[in-house]
């Protein structure tokens, strides 16, 4: 039937997005609906998943779980958007200095930080959804290729179209034969689409973070 737009989920890998087009930006104030009906205004939009981890504080950024936490509270007054949560795993690692030292020691310890369970909580909502036929079209926001084979099930084997919105500077090479259609998400849209600096929701008032 023309004129009737195909039902569409979103699938967003957080940390991908963020470090792709939001880090060191004045854009993390970010309205999700608004940025997915800009990128797909002729579809639509029936969910929005936001894949994401609790961060902990850091010795040089002790506000870092509270800026988040206000950014998840804003998403969630959005009708369409629900968080599913990864983890963090931090360990001490050894990382070979890039400019060792002629001698001593060219090892150094770390502190690794890992995001674990989004992309696989991404994939399988991704698949899970598709045999449950929730949608015509997912939309991807990531340009992760470890989604790869998700995404190339969900259109050769059951029939949807796939979509992109690259968070990144350039596009995966091995995603991009295995979709319909791919879009960069643009500095001037981020700017178009922030919450208000001051928003409501059951617990009370929800104030965008200083600095974003």
């Amino acid at each position: 039937m023309s004129g009737v737009k195909p039902l569409t989920s979103v699938y967003i890998d957080a940390f991908n997005l963020y470090y792709g087009a939001l880090k060191n930006t004045p854009y993390r104030w970010l309205n999700l609906e608004s940025l997915c009906h800009t990128y797909l205004p002729d579809n639509n939009i029936t969910a929005i998943k936001y894949f994401t981890a609790k961060v902990s504080a850091r010795p040089n950024d002790a506000q870092q779980p509270t800026r988040q936490q206000a950014y998840l509270r804003a998403i969630a007054t959005l009708p369409t958007v629900s968080i599913i949560y990864g983890h963090y795993l931090s360990h001490t690692v050894l990382a070979r200095l890039a400019e060792p030292p002629a001698t001593g020691n060219a090892f150094v310890k770390i502190i690794k930080t890992e995001e674990k369970g989004s992309d696989v909580n991404l994939a399988t909502h991704l698949l899970h959804d598709a045999h449950l036929n929730n949608f015509d079209v997912a939309v991807v926001i990531s340009n992760d290729s470890d989604l790869l084979e998700p995404i190339r099930l969900v259109r050769a084997e059951l029939g949807k179209k796939v979509g992109i919105l690259n968070p990144q500077r350039k596009a995966s090479r091995a995603i991009l034969p295995h979709i319909d259609f791919i879009k960069k998400i643009r500095e001037g849209v981020l700017r178009n689409c922030q919450f208000p600096p001051t928003l409501r929701d059951a617990q009370g008032t929800i104030n965008k973070p200083t600095g974003w």
